[in-house]
């Protein structure tokens, strides 16, 4: 496929509908968030919790982290009883990969990116 070439306006029409276009294709859309990797380093922008499907009525916990290698936002799962306590905003976390990618996990619901928040650090804060 060849390039657009013209006046600078229409090049830059061009651009924008290439980077639109890439969402069409399964690949990069379907790419592995971590680029590969089996574990990534993220900083947590919020805590989410989301009720579980039916038949249970748990509360589950989850975390939006943005990874540091790439950028990229996902919604990671927190493990255990009380471990979304552990750590805040702006924290930094490791991620692992679990689950089936891109789809529903046990009764976690959406197409969670199957991600767990695994190690936590905590960010020094000044003191008031």
């Amino acid at each position: 496929v060849g390039r657009c070439r013209g006046t600078p306006l229409l090049l830059e029409s061009c651009v924008n509908h290439r980077h639109e276009q890439k969402w069409h294709d399964k690949q990069y859309k379907k790419a592995n968030p971590f680029g590969g990797a089996s574990h990534a380093k993220g900083i947590v922008l919020e805590k989410v919790s989301v009720e579980a499907k039916q038949p249970n009525s748990a509360i589950r916990k989850r975390a939006r982290v943005q990874l540091i290698e790439n950028g990229k936002k996902n919604t990671a799962f927190v493990p255990n009883d009380g471990c979304l306590n552990f750590f805040e905003e702006n924290d930094e976390v490791l991620l692992a990969g679990f689950g089936r990618k891109s789809h529903a996990m046990g009764d976690i619901p959406g197409g969670c990116e199957g991600c767990q928040c695994f190690s936590f650090g905590k960010k020094e804060r000044p003191r008031c």
